[in-house]
């Protein structure tokens, strides 16, 4: 009860001091945000692997992007653009476009802070290991072009070590343990590797493998495979000498967090208010799984598949019952350039049996196939695509849409999908479990008040059937994304829900499921807060996002 006393008192003085700003009333017109938008997203500082270091003739000297006077250069841009943006007359926009304004404006807050405080050219030797990894997948052998271009990308391979080397200047020591992990262990899980029945032990293992495999079948590439192989072991060699120094946290800090959830994902909570909503979240959905098992005690279990083709066979089935249940009870209209999509986990035999995701999977696609295919992820990522608006086209809240896949595991489930399928929805809750239990650890990691290792440990006391290596890489994903994502699941299934509350109360008898979700995804993929003030009109969550204030220090 005090906790909830102290959020509440918290929400209103901030509520309070929000509501006495309000949109910009300056002079700037609607169609000035548009070009303001593609001039700032056309120059926001690329991600790694979208810049092409690995294509320069000199790698090093295009890596000076990630120097001082650049970022400073960059900052100063941002302060033109927020200047032009505080000059706009959005008081007089309409609704749908005021909330672009928001939209756009938590995208300029976020590189903001991207480039004061997140900082993963100068404080996470993975931003390197991510880069060079993909190297060493290549099929071989290659020849004209594609031999071309792998040479110079293995020639890149020490140039770039070189430059991280002096650029790593404030080295967080979960983000040097974990780029240590994944240089020399494979967990099987992901990070975007090839699959192997055997995966190589990490990046230094998959050059090794591309150095044996360049002995078979392309000899005049060892020379290039074998000094790029030695620079990402002699990278290796450099963090575990400097480890002692590497002291820094890796989390933003509990200020910092609580500005960056206002400021750029315009969620409705700070970090106390997400752990008090996950915890009840993690209670129901606890509950609901103990009382499904009770219920169940009596049917045999589900059974995890006995074959490649069994599985094959348990996927296609899936997808036909989802798509004839999405048309067949109007949830949803299957545009026409949906067609076959594909699903994440392929069939593998593990030594030690499978992790957390193929134990679900294999016994049942459903959950994972909601979530991720369809009407989940590929599917939601295909209507984004085929967006062209030059706003809501072009931003994708994480947020929304990973809180879209989570609302869809339990929310189909009650509508009706898994009506013929016993035990399966004890798979849902037990996804549901495993996403509530992730938001602490998430808060706690980005607060500096979990270490990574600290973080797994809570998620597996708390999850059924969770292996250290998916809970890992989870804390992993969760820690170095910038903030907020790890917490999207749940949250923004939260939202979700709240939203259909929302817009049911109002429609009354004339609500109907179908033209909810199609206008919901007719309007792209802004923060949630956003569209649920364009559907309702409900204000009460976007009042507190128009006062703006300085990242704290």
């Amino acid at each position: 009860m005090r906790l909830l006393l102290i959020l509440a008192a918290a929400l209103v003085a901030t509520l309070t001091g929000a509501l006495a700003a309000g949109p910009p009333a300056g002079k700037g017109t609607y169609e000035e945000l548009v070009a303001l938008f593609a001039e700032f997203d056309a120059a926001r500082l690329p991600e790694p692997w979208n810049a092409n270091f690995l294509e320069h003739d000199a790698p090093r000297q295009a890596m000076e992007v990630y120097q001082p006077a650049a970022i400073k250069a960059r900052l100063k841009n941002l302060k033109a653009i927020n200047g032009r943006l505080d000059r706009m007359d959005v008081a007089s926009w309409p609704r749908d476009q005021q909330s672009e304004f928001l939209a756009v404006r938590a995208q300029v807050d976020g590189e903001e802070f991207r480039l004061k405080v997140l900082r993963p050219w100068a404080r996470d030797p993975g931003f390197y290991v991510d880069l060079l990894q993909r190297i060493a997948f290549t099929d071989l052998p290659v020849a004209g072009e594609k031999e071309a271009a792998l040479r110079k990308e293995l020639s890149a391979v020490a140039e770039i070590i070189d430059a991280a080397k002096a650029t790593l200047d404030d080295v967080a020591r979960d983000y040097a343990l974990l780029a240590l992990h994944n240089l020399t262990t494979a967990d099987g899980v992901g990070h975007g590797h090839p699959y192997r029945a055997t995966p190589p032990a990490g990046v230094i293992g998959w050059y090794d493998d591309l150095l044996v495999r360049a002995v078979g079948r392309q000899p005049s590439l060892v020379e290039d495979v074998r000094a790029a192989r030695d620079a990402v072991a002699d990278f290796k060699a450099f963090l575990e000498q400097n480890l002692p120094r590497y002291t820094a946290k890796a989390g933003v800090g509990a200020k910092r967090y609580d500005w960056y959830l206002r400021q750029v994902k315009l969620l409705p909570y700070d970090g106390d208010g997400m752990n008090l909503v996950a915890a009840r979240e993690w209670e129901r959905t606890s509950a609901a799984y103990a009382l499904a098992q009770h219920r169940d005690r009596k049917t045999p279990e589900l059974k995890p598949a006995a074959s490649a083709a069994d599985y094959q066979r348990r996927i296609e089935a899936t997808d036909k019952n989802i798509r004839d249940f999405l048309v067949r009870e109007e949830i949803i209209t299957i545009p026409p350039y949906v067609g076959a999509l594909d699903t994440n986990a392929p069939f593998i035999v593990r030594p030690g049996g499978p992790n957390f995701w193929e134990a679900v999977q294999f016994r049942d696609p459903h959950p994972d196939h909601l979530h991720a295919v369809i009407p989940g992820h590929r599917f939601d990522g295909l209507v984004e695509d085929n967006n062209k608006h030059p706003i809501r086209g072009k931003i994708s809240d994480g947020v929304r849409a990973e809180g879209w896949g989570v609302y869809l595991e339990e929310s189909m489930m009650l509508a009706g999908v898994l009506s013929e399928r016993r035990r399966v929805d004890e798979l849902i809750y037990l996804f549901g479990v495993f996403r509530a239990a992730r938001v602490p650890a998430d808060v706690g990691m980005q607060r500096n008040e979990m270490t990574v290792a600290e973080a797994v440990k809570y998620m597996m006391d708390r999850t059924p059937w969770l292996d250290e290596n998916v809970a890992r890489v989870d804390a992993e994903i969760y820690l170095r994304r910038p903030p907020g994502y790890g917490v999207g699941y749940t949250i923004g299934a939260l939202q979700m829900r709240g939203l259909l509350a929302d817009v049911r109360n109002q429609k009354g008898a004339a609500f109907k499921l179908k033209d909810f979700h199609d206008d919901f995804m007719a309007r792209g993929r802004l923060p949630i807060s956003l569209l649920r003030w364009e559907m309702t009109g409900l204000d009460d969550e976007v009042a507190r996002f128009w006062k703006r204030e300085p990242i704290p220090d």
